[in-house]
């Protein structure tokens, strides 16, 4: 992991650009944001924007591009095919989260998109079902649009500021330290979720009704 962070801090702009710009859109384009959030690889860009090779204009404007369009395309996704989606056996493990989801939408409409994109699961899969029900684009836009730009500049910041603490850490115990602590950080933040999604999917068994308890 560590490796890995050194090549993403220390690449030309246009590979992180292209690395963090992917992540970004893949996250509610095609749902990688069950597995691995966008704000990773955002905060990460953020990070790099630390040094002087990556331009903090450029990785906000690639996070935000990249944000709107990735709803954009998960939109058409569930408009296409949306019941379809919601009625795979895959997603069984994440119905009540979906019925969440769902209720939300219908309850705040276009604000259910806007506000979405602070939760994972609800960034990952809001277009989808705001496509499903067939919500006017120009409506959805307005809403992903706003979302994406102000999400987008607050990781992305987050990312920036939390560079300097990694400078910091960098010259009081070296590069290779500071890569160490940075992918352990990184791994830990990725395993947390990971463990989080596994929680959702398989929810412990529902205790016994207390009428079959004085059966027995």
């Amino acid at each position: 992991m560590s490796a890995f962070l050194d090549h993403v801090l220390t690449s030309a702009p246009w590979v992180v650009f292209v690395i963090v710009g992917l992540v970004v859109f893949a996250e509610d384009a095609i749902f990688v944001g069950f597995i691995l959030p966008g704000e990773t690889a955002a905060i990460l860009g953020g990070v790099a924007a630390h040094r002087p090779n990556v331009p903090l204009w450029g990785v906000m404007a690639v996070v935000i591009l990249c944000a709107i369009a990735g709803d954009s395309v998960g939109y058409e996704v569930g408009r296409q095919i949306g019941p379809r989606i919601l009625a795979s056996r895959r997603l069984d493990g994440r119905r009540e989260r979906l019925d969440k989801a769902q209720d939300l939408l219908a309850r705040r409409g276009g604000w259910a998109v806007l506000l979405g994109r602070w939760v994972a699961f609800f960034r990952a899969v809001m277009p989808a079902l705001a496509g499903s029900v067939k919500m006017p684009y120009r409506k959805f836009l307005l809403f992903n649009a706003t979302g994406g730009a102000v999400w987008g500049a607050v990781v992305v910041t987050v990312g920036y500021l939390a560079g300097a603490s990694y400078q910091a850490v960098e010259k009081a115990i070296g590069r290779d330290g500071a890569l160490v602590v940075a992918g352990i950080v990184v791994v830990a933040f990725v395993v947390w979720q990971v463990r989080r999604h596994r929680t959702e999917r398989d929810p412990a068994p529902a205790a016994p009704a207390a009428d079959e308890a004085e059966q027995d």
